[in-house]
């Protein structure tokens, strides 16, 4: 395996954790129903019933 051909796996590696972040994070900007309605993992804890913040705590 070249030098390239790591480069640009890692390159290729970088974007895509970009655009999951990016995802997420337009995901997280949505009113929490809206995300509930999509079936977003973190909007709900189904365990608890608490609406759950931006860091994973229940709010």
């Amino acid at each position: 395996m070249s030098i390239f051909s790591s480069i640009g796996r890692i390159a290729s590696e970088l974007n895509a954790a970009r655009t999951r972040f990016n995802t997420a994070r337009s995901i997280r900007s949505l009113p929490i129903e809206l995300q509930k309605d999509i079936g977003w993992p973190e909007a709900f804890d189904s365990n608890t019933g608490y609406r759950r913040g931006h860091s994973g705590e229940a709010v």
